[in-house]
């Protein structure tokens, strides 16, 4: 997405038209579209070609071309293609590439932060006609995304869960026990995770609509972008009116939460619960 950006921003400077670009390497205006927008694969003799064709300096191309070759080698989640729907592969994308993730959990403990215990409850109930094996794989990819949490470059991640969350039993008492220390142990080791609650208590809040996650990257070429799931897809969102919308909830919303400072108190009480 960045190289395709970059590309476009080339293009625009030097006074190239689609059609133009199109004709320097025999494609269609549509192809050339496609490449910038992330649709396709960057094709480095494509690329090559239209660099000189834009007057990139010879030094600069290398260095693009090889950013090329590298944007076009498969992410690690690849490995788990068989189990990893399409409109969610790009969602582990983003997630990795990500400086800054906020997100809103009304249900469920977000996955960065699941047990593979509550996962894997979570997964059989999801995916119900799934095979052992599949669904080993997918609780086995779930985890595997937690590996980014650990890495010195790790996203800070802020999550508004609501109460629902914490009292909705799921997989049984034991699970439950060990997710909620399992979020507990998370405030202790992962200083750039945090944490907030919505109570009962606070009443209705702008975002009852559903679950969304928030994502900023380091990268001036690359948007703020919302991610919404829905029953069978998912919705990304990079216009900035729709992101602000969405920035603004999750403001109002962390404001009506309980503070930060408390989270560990809510969790303690609420693992309570789970003893018996």
């Amino acid at each position: 997405m960045v190289l395709g950006r970059r590309l476009r921003q080339l293009r625009e400077a030097a006074g190239v038209s689609f059609e133009e670009a199109a004709q320097a390497i025999e494609v269609t205006a549509l192809t050339v579209r496609r490449m910038e927008k992330a649709e396709v694969g960057l094709k480095v003799p494509y690329v090559r070609e239209l660099l000189r064709h834009y007057g990139v300096a010879d030094s600069e191309c290398e260095e693009f071309l090889d950013l090329a070759r590298e944007a076009n080698q498969p992410g690690w989640w690849h490995q788990f293609r068989d189990v990893l729907p399409e409109w969610f592969s790009a969602y582990v994308s983003l997630e990795s590439e990500a400086t800054v993730i906020r997100a809103y959990e009304p249900h469920y403990v977000p996955g960065l932060l699941q047990t593979p215990d509550y996962a894997r409850a979570l997964l059989r109930v999801g995916f119900p006609n799934d095979a052992s094996e599949e669904l080993r794989r997918r609780v086995e990819l779930r985890v595997r995304r937690q590996d980014l949490l650990s890495k010195p470059d790790s996203p800070a991640v802020w999550t508004l869960l609501d109460e629902t969350v914490l009292r909705r039993p799921v997989g049984g008492p034991q699970v439950m026990r060990r997710q909620l220390d399992h979020l507990l142990d998370a405030l202790d080791t992962l200083p750039k995770v945090r944490l907030q609650v919505i109570p009962f208590a606070a009443g209705p809040h702008p975002g009852a609509f559903g679950p969304f996650h928030y994502f900023r990257f380091g990268f001036s070429e690359l948007p703020d972008i919302v991610y919404a799931e829905t029953l069978t897809g998912a919705v990304y969102a990079d216009q900035p009116a729709a992101v602000v919308s969405y920035l603004e909830v999750l403001d109002r919303m962390a404001v009506q939460a309980a503070p930060i400072s408390e989270t560990r108190a809510i969790l303690e009480e609420a693992r309570k619960e789970f003893l018996t």
